[in-house]
């Protein structure tokens, strides 16, 4: 009876207000599913934060109760309550090497240069290789052959050639940026669609422009993608340099707390290492949303996965 009715008056209404009823019936529809979405984006980040806290609590909540009867043994394992201890004394006392703030420096200085260099290189031979094959066939073999060579070899060359100084290391945590961004940049240009490449140059664009308003924005995507890997990596060259020789830096520390049997300092300084990473990633993503802002968002992101 009701949509008869409903049917009656419509039949009275003029056109103009027909159309404007079903705009805004469409309006409200579009709100109610909108406000739907946006409940069920919260109720999910809700359940993920929740999952993650109970995992981190099983996780170090029984590594510590394993410690405490003797399951494990805490000289070999370490234990939380032992790491948290490791931690204050150091930011209240400093280590052997100096201030705990001036050792997170110095391997943050190394990581972020060797990252800074590793993908302006990667982006920039990337892309050249991406778009001249003939280049890209010529020196594609030997870059594969440094990429399959051992860092640990790599490392204890860079010494050989500059010291134990910083650009050892900066030059090895730019080496593993590099590979991560390169081929991630070399297979982004050879996905770009060439109808949009062949109609920027219909129109006249230099390849310098075709390069820089069609192939660019297109490669992004994988480019940014890469991002999220490569500075993990720049903390992984900074490490390991530093394990191979140092003055300072948390690669030391950690050195220096294996070489005295104190797993406790081992994992402190992979929790100030995770934690540097973690805001890394953050500043990544922020980054990435700002460079990717014109591209439609995925399915996936629309249902807030």
């Amino acid at each position: 009876m009701a949509i008869t009715s409903q049917s009656k008056e419509r039949q009275m209404q003029t056109p103009d207000q027909i159309r404007s009823a079903l705009q805004s019936e469409i309006a409200a529809d579009e709100a109610t599913v909108t406000a739907r979405a946006l409940r069920q984006a919260r109720k999910r980040k809700l359940q993920v934060n929740a999952g993650r806290a109970l995992l981190g609590v099983l996780v170090v909540g029984g590594w510590q109760l394993f410690a405490q009867w003797k399951i494990i043994d805490p000289f070999f394992f370490g234990e939380p309550s032992g790491i948290v201890k490791q931690l204050v004394d150091w930011f209240q006392h400093g280590t052997s090497f100096g201030s705990i703030w001036s050792q997170i420096g110095v391997t943050m200085e190394e990581a972020l240069l060797g990252f800074v260099y590793g993908v302006l290189g990667g982006v920039v031979l990337g892309v050249l290789l991406g778009q001249v094959r003939f280049l890209a066939d010529v020196i594609g073999p030997y870059i594969k052959i440094v990429n399959a060579v051992p860092r640990i070899v790599l490392g204890s060359i860079f010494f050989v050639w500059l010291g134990l100084g910083t650009p050892a290391k900066v030059l090895l945590a730019s080496v593993l940026v590099f590979f991560v961004v390169f081929f991630n940049a070399f297979q982004g240009v050879r996905e770009v669609d060439r109808v949009f490449v062949n109609n920027a140059r219909v129109l006249g664009a230099s390849r310098l422009q075709i390069t820089r308003h069609v192939v660019l924005p297109s490669a992004l995507t994988w480019i940014t993608a890469s991002l999220h890997v490569a500075f993990g990596f720049a903390v992984i060259g900074a490490i390991v340099g530093e394990f191979l020789g140092a003055q300072q830096g948390l690669g030391l520390v950690i050195s220096d707390a294996q070489n005295h049997f104190n797993p406790n300092g081992v994992f402190a300084a992979m929790v100030i290492i995770a934690v540097i990473a973690l805001t890394a990633e953050s500043g990544i993503s922020f980054l990435e949303k700002k460079l990717l802002a014109w591209r439609p968002p995925s399915s996936t992101e629309v249902a807030g996965i």
